[in-house]
């Protein structure tokens, strides 16, 4: 959807998105998921304390786990290779959700220089082709599950997006039918990279100013006690954890642009003529670095967020995380609470730490650009337990 032009497509995805899929009432039923699926993720993380860990490849093993529970209602891969029932493994779909990403975002010579395309010259017109089909296998697969289990009880209430999509299907009312194509890109598992994305960098920051790390858990001390994890509902009470949150977005954007936006009509901007028509890209990444609508922008300084209500809706230009308008991203309520959750209970059930030798002026804060925009390093580190061990 996201690169979809104006038109009846987009607009009938967009209603499915914002109805059926991340409206309050739907993220609320799956609630328990998300919950369940983080008192899984914590006792594998305490079983490698002490332990040097890469904490991306868990944090995206657990986002993707999450999300696709939620929207294939059963998780279709298997954690290790034992399974023989599950379609692929768990590392195979994330290296194939790593690969769309990269695709995504590569810079392909042939999309500039038109006579160039046939050539091929980078090889990623091949890849993407090799990849369409591993997904088209993978979600023909799912969509057919479905379809056999709703055939069996034709009564039955949709439980995951798959579901939703395929009632929409045989919606005769609906002003635009989505064919099977447009389906299986639906369904795409996004935001699994990004939302771990977005803790990482968070991480990253924190651990470069320990002093906030301290504030965070005497919050966290204060607010939850040491007899139990947080919970989605507990965040009005944790200003804190949002500020950090959103300061880290402020410096670190997933993405150096926007998704592209289109010149509706002529217009003119800031003194300059832009035709109907026209690409427009927005730089996030300079917008969040802009001194004139930031003190200090170089400096990470979660305290400028607190003590007031901050815009994450578009309405404000110099901070714009998800986008502005018909554009804004859809799935930004489930980005927040996934996000909120998982950098909380980290810093509330973990002392995270530099591995021996590492100084915190040592972390690499360099950015990887791509769709999504990493830390060109990830960081390795050591978890210390800080909850009694039966909350493992």
């Amino acid at each position: 959807m996201a690169w979809a032009p104006y038109g009846p497509f987009w607009r009938q995805a967009r209603k499915i998105y914002l109805i059926q899929v991340f409206s309050a009432k739907k993220l609320e039923s799956f609630k328990d998921i998300r919950a369940e699926e983080r008192r899984n993720f914590f006792p594998r993380l305490h079983s490698l304390s002490g332990k040097p860990v890469v904490l991306r490849d868990h944090l995206c093993r657990h986002t993707l786990s999450t999300i696709s529970r939620m929207v294939l209602g059963s998780k279709y891969f298997s954690e290790s290779g034992d399974d023989k029932s599950s379609i692929v493994k768990l590392d195979e779909l994330k290296a194939m959700l790593d690969e769309w990403f990269l695709l995504n975002g590569v810079f392909n010579i042939g999309d500039w220089i038109s006579w160039l395309s046939f050539l091929d010259l980078q090889g990623y017109v091949k890849r993407m082709k090799a990849l369409y089909k591993r997904f088209d296998k993978f979600h023909n697969y799912v969509i057919d599950d479905h379809q056999t289990k709703r055939a069996k009880d034709k009564d039955s209430i949709p439980r995951d997006v798959v579901d939703v999509l395929l009632q929409q299907a045989e919606d005769s009312d609906l002003d635009f039918k989505l064919t099977r194509d447009q389906y299986q890109g639906i369904i795409t598992i996004g935001g699994t990279d990004t939302s771990a994305t977005t803790i990482e960098w968070a991480i990253h920051e924190i651990l470069k100013n320990p002093r906030i790390i301290e504030k965070a858990k005497e919050e966290l001390d204060r607010v939850i006690g040491r007899n139990r994890w947080v919970e989605e509902d507990d965040f009005s009470k944790l200003p804190c954890i949002d500020a950090i949150i959103m300061e880290s977005m402020r410096l670190h954007p997933l993405g150096t642009f926007l998704i592209p936006h289109c010149a509706m009509e002529d217009c003119k901007v800031a003194g300059y003529d832009i035709s109907k028509g026209t690409m427009i890209l927005i730089n996030i990444w300079s917008l969040g670095r802009d001194p004139n609508s930031w003190d200090a922008p170089e400096e990470f300084l979660p305290e400028r967020f607190l003590g007031k209500e901050t815009d994450i809706m578009g309405s404000t230009f110099a901070f714009l995380p998800f986008g502005s308008g018909r554009r804004r991203c859809p799935g930004y309520p489930l980005a927040l609470k996934i996000v909120r959750t998982m950098l909380a209970n980290l810093l509330h059930g973990f002392n995270l730490k530099l591995v021996d030798g590492m100084r915190p002026e040592d972390i690499c804060m360099e950015e990887f650009y791509g769709l999504a925009t990493h830390p060109k390093k990830p960081l390795t580190i050591i978890k210390e337990p800080t909850l009694p061990d039966n909350f493992y």
